[in-house]
């Protein structure tokens, strides 16, 4: 009985180590898809197509400023930059910290 337990016990640590590593990558699949999406469609000046970005980046929980974002228009093409990072804290005894970068040019 002890030993399932402890079998027990390692998986949900397992899980919750998976999770709290995989929500920052998930964020940044999400964010990133998404940045190419926009820069696709848009039509509109710089400032809305950032205002468009950091929304999003808002509704991902993204910890990003709105003066993070770069976004230049040369000929037609847009070129958006971002980065970020974010600190995975496992119970206070585990911390590392995650570096993101997106570069896009549509």
């Amino acid at each position: 009985m002890k030993r399932a337990i402890f079998w027990l016990v390692i998986l949900v640590l397992h899980v919750y180590a998976g999770f709290q590593f995989g929500m920052p990558y998930y964020r940044y699949t999400a964010f990133k898809s998404d940045v190419k999406e926009i820069a696709k469609v848009s039509i509109e000046g710089e400032e809305k197509t950032k205002g468009q970005i950091f929304q999003r980046a808002q509704e991902l929980k993204i910890p990003i400023e709105e003066k993070d974002l770069v976004v230049t228009r040369t000929d037609k093409i847009l070129q958006i930059k971002a980065s970020w990072s974010e600190t995975v804290d496992l119970f206070g005894i585990y911390q590392k910290t995650l570096n993101f970068t997106v570069n896009t040019q549509e």
